[in-house]
């Protein structure tokens, strides 16, 4: 059994594209309940490894566990469903469709065709707009996504993905090509769902809103984790300054 404390780790986790060994054999355990950085030098494995964890790609070997049950096969829907949600580097959302129906499409992605007939869920709409007022876009409901700036497709997507109602929430790259003032926003409010119960991992190259947001941060380095624990122990270890600032 996993500590209580861990909400979801990976045991040998190994991957490779060819000869390139992108995840070999990390083992990684996040905190339950806290919010988990992922960091580490461009190549080192930080989007493969992530994949592995949501399924959208297979591991070679080893397992991942979530709450202690192996999802290691699991498709993408399966693992959304058993409570882990996701976003992604480059935004993944409808752009010809509103950002109400993009926030109805992430819950049932087979009524699309129900969607634009105008067949809405009432209770689902109520949701979708609790998500876009927390997200600070709830005015935009009406507009296409292809309208947006890209910080608030970002803000769209992030509310899409909460939909579901995960536990855990994986967020690839959230500050990658937004403005300061949006990265404050989007700091405040994973902090905010956080105190709210909340796991998250997050993957970001911003070194400063990885160190001043999370509460463990672990460190990749060649496909495998070479450091953890607290962003001021992280900061000073020396491996990671060889390794992700080249000191």
């Amino acid at each position: 059994m996993s500590d209580p404390a861990t909400s979801l780790r990976t045991e040998g986790l190994t991957k490779s594209f060819g000869g390139v060994l992108a995840v070999d054999r990390a083992t990684v355990e996040l905190r339950e309940g806290k919010i988990n950085g992922l960091i580490g030098p461009n190549g080192s494995g930080k989007t493969t490894f992530f994949n592995l964890i949501t399924g959208m790609i297979k591991p070679d070997a080893g397992r991942v566990l979530y709450r202690d049950r192996d999802i290691t096969r699991h498709s993408p829907h399966r693992i959304a469903h058993a409570g882990i949600g996701r976003t992604f580097q480059l935004c993944r959302i409808f752009p010809r469709l509103t950002v109400m129906e993009n926030m109805l499409v992430a819950v049932r992605r087979t009524r699309l065709r129900e969607l634009l007939a105008g067949l809405r869920d009432k209770g689902e709409v109520e949701r979708a707009r609790h998500w876009l007022r927390r997200m600070g876009i709830e005015h935009l409901e009406e507009a296409e996504a292809r309208d947006l700036s890209y910080g608030q497709q970002k803000l769209l997507e992030l509310a899409a993905a909460l939909m579901a109602e995960p536990e855990l929430v994986l967020l690839d790259e959230p500050a990658g090509g937004v403005n300061p003032a949006l990265i404050d926003r989007i700091v405040s409010l994973v902090r905010d769902l956080n105190a709210e119960g909340r796991t998250f991992l997050v993957v970001e190259h911003n070194m400063d809103m990885v160190m001043g947001m999370c509460d463990h941060v672990v460190v990749f380095d060649r496909g495998a984790p070479i450091a953890e624990g607290p962003p001021a122990v992280v900061r000073e270890d020396p491996r990671v300054l060889e390794a992700y600032l080249g000191v």
